[in-house]
């Protein structure tokens, strides 16, 4: 496999090679694609997290009454665009 660098992305490979903290560009790489993945599934519960919340918000609304009767696909359709503007 071959992979490109830009000239900046090179020279951080190399500096972390010649810090002494790897061996080879191979290691360098390799160990930023696991803390990419790491970085991946964080990011993932993150949103997770924020996705129960806001739906613990509207489950507790619900619960209060304070819910909004959708009785067609136009009224979803105006919701959404409420929603978005």
């Amino acid at each position: 496999m071959h992979v490109s660098l830009t000239p900046e992305l090179e020279s951080r490979v190399k500096a972390k090679v010649e810090s002494g903290l790897y061996n080879n560009a191979s290691e360098v790489i390799r160990d930023a694609l696991r803390f990419m993945d790491t970085h991946e599934d964080w990011i993932h519960e993150v949103k997770l997290a924020r996705l129960r919340e806001q739906l613990k918000v509207g489950i507790d609304q619900l619960d209060r009454c304070e819910g909004i009767a959708i009785d067609s696909k136009a009224a979803l359709d105006t919701l959404f665009d409420d929603i978005k503007n």
